[in-house]
Protein backbone atom coordinates (compact mmCIF):
# COMPACT_ATOMS: atom_id res chain seq x y z
CA UNK A 1 0.00 0.00 0.00
CA UNK A 2 2.91 2.89 0.85
CA UNK A 3 4.07 1.77 -2.53
CA UNK A 4 1.27 2.65 -4.50
CA UNK A 5 0.59 5.62 -2.27
CA UNK A 6 4.67 6.91 -3.50
CA UNK A 7 3.85 6.23 -7.20
CA UNK A 8 0.60 7.31 -6.84
CA UNK A 9 2.37 11.09 -5.47
CA UNK A 10 4.99 10.67 -7.97
CA UNK A 11 3.07 10.73 -11.06
CA UNK A 12 1.06 13.49 -9.74
CA UNK A 13 3.95 15.64 -9.28
CA UNK A 14 5.41 15.12 -12.58
CA UNK A 15 2.55 16.05 -13.60
CA UNK A 16 2.41 18.91 -12.21
CA UNK A 17 5.85 19.75 -13.25
CA UNK A 18 5.20 19.01 -16.51
CA UNK A 19 2.09 21.11 -16.85
CA UNK A 20 3.49 24.19 -14.91
CA UNK A 21 6.19 24.60 -17.97
CA UNK A 22 3.49 23.55 -20.74
CA UNK A 23 2.96 26.25 -23.23
CA UNK A 24 -0.76 26.09 -22.02
CA UNK A 25 0.25 27.03 -18.27
CA UNK A 26 2.51 29.85 -19.47
CA UNK A 27 0.03 31.41 -21.11
CA UNK A 28 -2.12 31.27 -18.16
CA UNK A 29 0.48 33.18 -15.85
CA UNK A 30 -0.29 36.57 -15.38
CA UNK A 31 0.93 39.10 -17.44
CA UNK A 32 3.95 41.21 -15.35
CA UNK A 33 4.08 44.85 -16.23
CA UNK A 34 7.23 45.83 -17.13
CA UNK A 35 9.02 49.19 -18.64
CA UNK A 36 11.16 48.89 -22.23
CA UNK A 37 13.05 50.62 -24.04
CA UNK A 38 14.12 50.40 -27.93
CA UNK A 39 17.72 49.42 -29.13
CA UNK A 40 18.74 52.60 -30.88
CA UNK A 41 22.07 53.65 -33.08
CA UNK A 42 24.12 55.94 -31.42
CA UNK A 43 27.32 57.94 -33.07
CA UNK A 44 29.99 57.40 -30.17
CA UNK A 45 33.14 59.80 -30.60
CA UNK A 46 34.94 58.59 -27.10
CA UNK A 47 38.61 58.51 -26.73
CA UNK A 48 39.43 55.14 -25.98
CA UNK A 49 41.01 55.54 -21.69
CA UNK A 50 44.04 53.48 -20.56
CA UNK A 51 46.56 52.76 -18.01
CA UNK A 52 49.53 51.97 -19.19
CA UNK A 53 53.79 51.44 -17.90
CA UNK A 54 56.43 53.09 -19.28
CA UNK A 55 59.85 51.18 -20.48
CA UNK A 56 63.23 52.04 -21.79
CA UNK A 57 63.51 51.75 -25.83
CA UNK A 58 66.62 49.66 -25.08
CA UNK A 59 67.26 48.04 -21.70
CA UNK A 60 70.66 46.19 -20.70
CA UNK A 61 71.98 44.75 -17.67
CA UNK A 62 75.47 44.70 -17.96
CA UNK A 63 77.26 41.73 -16.51
CA UNK A 64 80.97 40.11 -16.98
CA UNK A 65 81.58 37.30 -19.34
CA UNK A 66 83.90 35.63 -17.49
CA UNK A 67 85.58 35.77 -13.67
CA UNK A 68 88.07 38.23 -12.94
CA UNK A 69 89.10 41.16 -10.91
CA UNK A 70 87.83 44.54 -11.06
CA UNK A 71 90.87 46.98 -11.80
CA UNK A 72 89.03 50.08 -13.37
CA UNK A 73 85.73 51.30 -13.19
CA UNK A 74 85.29 54.37 -15.25
CA UNK A 75 81.71 55.95 -15.03
CA UNK A 76 79.36 57.07 -12.19
CA UNK A 77 76.09 56.62 -11.09
CA UNK A 78 73.08 57.91 -13.56
CA UNK A 79 76.01 58.46 -16.17
CA UNK A 80 75.25 59.38 -19.72
CA UNK A 81 77.61 57.21 -22.14
CA UNK A 82 78.41 57.10 -25.63
CA UNK A 83 77.82 53.33 -27.47
CA UNK A 84 81.49 51.70 -27.26
CA UNK A 85 82.92 53.68 -24.35
CA UNK A 86 84.49 51.44 -21.83
CA UNK A 87 82.95 50.96 -18.31
CA UNK A 88 84.93 48.43 -16.49
CA UNK A 89 88.64 46.87 -17.06
CA UNK A 90 88.97 43.53 -15.64
CA UNK A 91 92.98 42.77 -13.91
CA UNK A 92 94.83 41.38 -18.02
CA UNK A 93 98.11 41.00 -16.89
CA UNK A 94 98.64 37.55 -18.41
CA UNK A 95 96.42 38.20 -21.56
CA UNK A 96 98.59 41.36 -22.38
CA UNK A 97 101.28 38.90 -22.13
CA UNK A 98 99.87 36.19 -24.02
CA UNK A 99 99.03 38.92 -26.80
CA UNK A 100 102.47 40.42 -27.06
CA UNK A 101 103.77 36.38 -27.38
CA UNK A 102 101.13 35.72 -29.83
CA UNK A 103 102.18 39.02 -32.16
CA UNK A 104 106.02 37.96 -31.54
CA UNK A 105 104.87 34.09 -33.11
CA UNK A 106 103.01 35.84 -35.46
CA UNK A 107 105.96 38.12 -37.33
CA UNK A 108 108.48 34.89 -37.23
CA UNK A 109 105.56 32.93 -38.83
CA UNK A 110 105.60 35.73 -41.47
CA UNK A 111 109.07 36.38 -42.28
CA UNK A 112 109.46 32.66 -42.72
CA UNK A 113 106.79 32.70 -45.40
CA UNK A 114 108.29 35.33 -46.86
CA UNK A 115 111.81 33.86 -47.20
CA UNK A 116 110.25 30.15 -47.93
CA UNK A 117 108.73 31.62 -50.98
CA UNK A 118 111.84 32.97 -52.21
CA UNK A 119 113.26 29.86 -52.18
CA UNK A 120 111.01 27.91 -53.45
CA UNK A 121 110.79 31.06 -56.85
CA UNK A 122 114.69 30.18 -56.94
CA UNK A 123 114.02 26.01 -56.57
CA UNK A 124 115.70 26.05 -53.46
CA UNK A 125 112.25 24.15 -51.69
CA UNK A 126 109.31 22.35 -52.60
CA UNK A 127 106.14 23.35 -52.45
CA UNK A 128 105.30 21.43 -49.97
CA UNK A 129 107.37 22.69 -47.51
CA UNK A 130 105.94 26.38 -48.69
CA UNK A 131 102.39 25.26 -47.81
CA UNK A 132 103.78 23.94 -43.98
CA UNK A 133 105.12 27.73 -43.33
CA UNK A 134 101.46 28.85 -44.88
CA UNK A 135 100.05 26.39 -42.48
CA UNK A 136 102.22 27.64 -39.45
CA UNK A 137 101.17 31.56 -40.63
CA UNK A 138 97.39 30.79 -40.37
CA UNK A 139 98.06 29.24 -36.76
CA UNK A 140 99.61 31.86 -35.28
CA UNK A 141 96.73 34.65 -36.89
CA UNK A 142 94.43 32.65 -35.56
CA UNK A 143 96.26 32.28 -32.19
CA UNK A 144 96.69 36.12 -32.16
CA UNK A 145 93.08 36.14 -32.78
CA UNK A 146 91.92 34.20 -29.84
CA UNK A 147 94.45 36.26 -27.32
CA UNK A 148 92.43 39.26 -28.50
CA UNK A 149 89.27 38.21 -28.08
CA UNK A 150 90.15 36.94 -24.53
CA UNK A 151 91.66 40.45 -23.59
CA UNK A 152 88.33 42.56 -25.11
CA UNK A 153 86.60 40.29 -22.59
CA UNK A 154 88.48 41.75 -19.86
CA UNK A 155 86.13 45.11 -20.90
CA UNK A 156 83.06 46.05 -20.46
CA UNK A 157 81.64 48.17 -22.47
CA UNK A 158 78.55 50.25 -23.49
CA UNK A 159 76.16 48.23 -26.10
CA UNK A 160 74.33 51.52 -26.66
CA UNK A 161 74.19 55.16 -25.86
CA UNK A 162 72.03 55.85 -22.76
CA UNK A 163 71.84 56.34 -19.24
CA UNK A 164 73.31 54.34 -16.33
CA UNK A 165 71.72 53.51 -13.29
CA UNK A 166 73.07 52.95 -9.75
CA UNK A 167 76.59 51.16 -9.74
CA UNK A 168 76.71 47.70 -8.18
CA UNK A 169 80.51 46.99 -7.82
CA UNK A 170 84.14 48.48 -6.53
CA UNK A 171 87.41 48.18 -7.89
CA UNK A 172 89.00 45.06 -6.23
CA UNK A 173 85.39 42.82 -6.84
CA UNK A 174 85.66 39.57 -7.89
CA UNK A 175 83.15 39.29 -10.59
CA UNK A 176 82.00 36.15 -11.94
CA UNK A 177 79.80 35.26 -15.11
CA UNK A 178 76.24 37.07 -15.06
CA UNK A 179 77.23 39.37 -12.06
CA UNK A 180 75.52 42.80 -12.27
CA UNK A 181 77.57 45.57 -12.83
CA UNK A 182 75.09 47.97 -13.94
CA UNK A 183 71.51 48.84 -15.61
CA UNK A 184 71.84 50.87 -19.17
CA UNK A 185 69.11 52.49 -20.20
CA UNK A 186 68.18 54.33 -23.80
CA UNK A 187 65.75 56.31 -22.61
CA UNK A 188 65.89 59.11 -26.10
CA UNK A 189 62.01 57.21 -26.67
CA UNK A 190 60.57 55.91 -24.24
CA UNK A 191 57.94 52.60 -25.25
CA UNK A 192 54.44 52.79 -23.50
CA UNK A 193 52.56 49.76 -23.09
CA UNK A 194 48.97 49.41 -21.96
CA UNK A 195 45.79 46.90 -22.98
CA UNK A 196 42.85 47.75 -24.73
CA UNK A 197 39.54 45.53 -25.02
CA UNK A 198 39.13 43.49 -27.94
CA UNK A 199 36.22 45.45 -28.98
CA UNK A 200 37.77 48.08 -29.27
CA UNK A 201 41.16 46.33 -31.43
CA UNK A 202 39.41 47.36 -34.97
CA UNK A 203 39.70 51.05 -34.00
CA UNK A 204 43.43 50.45 -33.36
CA UNK A 205 46.16 51.06 -35.84
CA UNK A 206 49.83 51.82 -35.87
CA UNK A 207 50.19 55.81 -36.41
CA UNK A 208 47.54 56.11 -34.37
CA UNK A 209 47.80 59.51 -32.18
CA UNK A 210 47.88 59.00 -28.36
CA UNK A 211 48.12 61.58 -25.51
CA UNK A 212 49.95 60.45 -21.73
CA UNK A 213 50.19 61.69 -18.53
CA UNK A 214 51.79 60.98 -15.91
CA UNK A 215 51.18 61.51 -12.06
CA UNK A 216 54.70 63.10 -11.36
CA UNK A 217 53.76 66.26 -14.09
CA UNK A 218 50.47 66.31 -13.82
CA UNK A 219 49.78 69.47 -16.10
CA UNK A 220 52.41 67.75 -18.86
CA UNK A 221 50.70 66.16 -21.50
CA UNK A 222 53.42 64.01 -23.35
CA UNK A 223 52.43 63.51 -27.17
CA UNK A 224 52.62 59.94 -29.01
CA UNK A 225 52.14 57.46 -31.31
CA UNK A 226 51.17 53.75 -31.34
CA UNK A 227 53.77 51.48 -32.80
CA UNK A 228 52.44 47.89 -32.44
CA UNK A 229 49.97 45.55 -31.52
CA UNK A 230 50.66 42.29 -30.20
CA UNK A 231 49.62 38.83 -32.08
CA UNK A 232 47.31 38.01 -30.06
CA UNK A 233 44.28 38.67 -27.52
CA UNK A 234 44.46 37.74 -24.01
CA UNK A 235 41.76 34.65 -23.18
CA UNK A 236 41.17 35.86 -19.64
CA UNK A 237 41.26 39.88 -19.94
CA UNK A 238 39.85 39.59 -23.53
CA UNK A 239 42.10 42.68 -23.91
CA UNK A 240 45.25 43.52 -26.24
CA UNK A 241 48.57 44.41 -25.45
CA UNK A 242 49.65 48.18 -27.35
CA UNK A 243 52.75 49.79 -27.88
CA UNK A 244 53.03 53.77 -28.32
CA UNK A 245 56.52 55.26 -28.27
CA UNK A 246 57.00 59.14 -26.64
CA UNK A 247 59.34 61.33 -26.94
CA UNK A 248 61.71 61.96 -24.17
CA UNK A 249 64.10 64.48 -25.50
CA UNK A 250 63.75 66.54 -22.05
CA UNK A 251 64.29 62.95 -20.20
CA UNK A 252 61.61 64.03 -18.16
CA UNK A 253 60.13 60.43 -18.60
CA UNK A 254 61.59 57.25 -16.83
CA UNK A 255 61.16 53.80 -16.93
CA UNK A 256 58.39 51.84 -14.76
CA UNK A 257 56.27 55.11 -14.35
CA UNK A 258 52.64 54.72 -14.41
CA UNK A 259 50.34 56.56 -17.06
CA UNK A 260 46.96 57.51 -17.92
CA UNK A 261 46.48 56.84 -21.99
CA UNK A 262 43.63 58.51 -24.07
CA UNK A 263 43.85 57.11 -27.49
CA UNK A 264 42.02 59.35 -29.99
CA UNK A 265 39.24 57.33 -31.59
CA UNK A 266 37.30 57.86 -34.74
CA UNK A 267 33.37 58.60 -34.66
CA UNK A 268 31.62 55.05 -35.14
CA UNK A 269 28.02 54.28 -35.08
CA UNK A 270 26.89 51.44 -32.75
CA UNK A 271 24.02 50.07 -30.85
CA UNK A 272 23.14 51.13 -27.72
CA UNK A 273 20.44 49.98 -24.47
CA UNK A 274 20.22 51.38 -20.98
CA UNK A 275 22.16 49.81 -18.80
CA UNK A 276 19.68 49.06 -16.42
CA UNK A 277 18.46 46.34 -19.20
CA UNK A 278 21.57 44.40 -18.66
CA UNK A 279 21.20 40.86 -16.40
CA UNK A 280 24.50 39.56 -15.29
CA UNK A 281 25.09 36.23 -15.00
CA UNK A 282 28.89 34.98 -14.05
CA UNK A 283 30.58 36.32 -16.85
CA UNK A 284 27.87 36.79 -19.31
CA UNK A 285 25.36 39.41 -19.55
CA UNK A 286 22.04 38.74 -21.25
CA UNK A 287 18.61 40.99 -21.85
CA UNK A 288 15.09 40.18 -22.04
CA UNK A 289 13.91 40.70 -25.23
CA UNK A 290 10.25 41.77 -25.81
CA UNK A 291 8.53 39.40 -28.82
CA UNK A 292 5.45 38.40 -29.94
CA UNK A 293 2.29 40.18 -31.33
CA UNK A 294 0.20 43.15 -29.45
CA UNK A 295 -1.91 40.99 -27.15
CA UNK A 296 0.55 38.33 -25.98
CA UNK A 297 3.77 39.64 -25.41
CA UNK A 298 6.17 37.76 -24.25
CA UNK A 299 9.64 38.37 -22.46
CA UNK A 300 12.78 36.28 -24.22
CA UNK A 301 15.93 35.86 -22.32
CA UNK A 302 18.23 36.94 -25.07
CA UNK A 303 22.54 36.83 -24.35
CA UNK A 304 24.72 39.75 -25.51
CA UNK A 305 28.17 40.84 -26.08
CA UNK A 306 28.78 44.44 -24.88
CA UNK A 307 31.27 46.86 -25.69
CA UNK A 308 32.07 50.45 -24.46
CA UNK A 309 29.94 51.45 -21.24
CA UNK A 310 28.38 55.25 -21.01
CA UNK A 311 27.10 56.89 -18.49
CA UNK A 312 23.36 55.17 -18.31
CA UNK A 313 23.80 53.44 -21.56
CA UNK A 314 26.17 50.57 -22.63
CA UNK A 315 26.96 49.15 -26.06
CA UNK A 316 25.87 45.98 -27.99
CA UNK A 317 27.93 44.31 -30.31
CA UNK A 318 26.32 41.45 -30.86
CA UNK A 319 22.74 39.27 -29.68
CA UNK A 320 20.62 42.65 -30.55
CA UNK A 321 18.94 44.22 -33.81
CA UNK A 322 18.09 48.02 -34.20
CA UNK A 323 14.32 49.05 -32.76
CA UNK A 324 14.17 45.66 -30.72
CA UNK A 325 12.39 46.26 -27.24
CA UNK A 326 14.55 45.30 -23.92
CA UNK A 327 12.57 45.17 -20.27
CA UNK A 328 14.78 47.82 -18.35
CA UNK A 329 12.57 47.70 -15.55
CA UNK A 330 11.01 43.94 -13.90
CA UNK A 331 13.45 41.76 -16.03
CA UNK A 332 14.51 40.05 -12.55
CA UNK A 333 10.81 38.89 -12.25
CA UNK A 334 10.90 37.08 -15.24
CA UNK A 335 11.55 34.02 -16.84
CA UNK A 336 11.74 33.41 -21.31
CA UNK A 337 8.38 32.86 -21.97
CA UNK A 338 7.02 35.22 -19.20
CA UNK A 339 3.73 37.18 -20.39
CA UNK A 340 4.53 40.74 -19.98
CA UNK A 341 2.34 43.94 -20.19
CA UNK A 342 3.93 47.04 -21.24
CA UNK A 343 3.85 49.85 -18.97
CA UNK A 344 5.65 52.18 -20.89
CA UNK A 345 8.28 52.70 -23.10
CA UNK A 346 11.49 54.74 -22.51
CA UNK A 347 14.58 56.01 -24.99
CA UNK A 348 17.92 54.96 -24.32
CA UNK A 349 19.30 57.25 -21.38
CA UNK A 350 15.75 59.12 -20.62
CA UNK A 351 14.87 59.11 -17.21
CA UNK A 352 12.71 56.28 -16.10
CA UNK A 353 11.33 58.15 -13.20
CA UNK A 354 8.19 59.71 -15.25
CA UNK A 355 7.73 56.20 -16.40
CA UNK A 356 7.91 54.90 -13.24
CA UNK A 357 4.97 56.68 -11.54
CA UNK A 358 3.18 56.29 -14.60
CA UNK A 359 3.34 52.77 -14.17
CA UNK A 360 2.61 53.06 -10.37
CA UNK A 361 -0.57 54.78 -10.64
CA UNK A 362 -3.88 52.57 -11.12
Amino acid sequence: MGSSMFSKNKNNLVALLFGFFSPLAVAQVARLPVIVAAVEERTLNSDIQALGTLQANESAQLTSPISATISRIHFDDGQRVAAGEVLVELTNREQVAELEEARVALDDARRQLQRTRQLVDNKFVSAQELDGRQREFEVAQARLGAVEARLADRLIKAPFAGVLGLRQISIGTLLSPGMPVATLLDDSVMKLDFSIPETRMAQLRPGLGIIAVASAFPERSFIGSIVSLDNRVDPITRAIRVRAELDNEERLLRAGMLMSVSVASAPRQTLVIPEEALLPLGDKQFVMRIEGSSGALHAQSVRVAIGERLPGLVEITSGLALGERVVTHGGFRLVSGQPVLIKAEVAAGESVRPALNAAATP
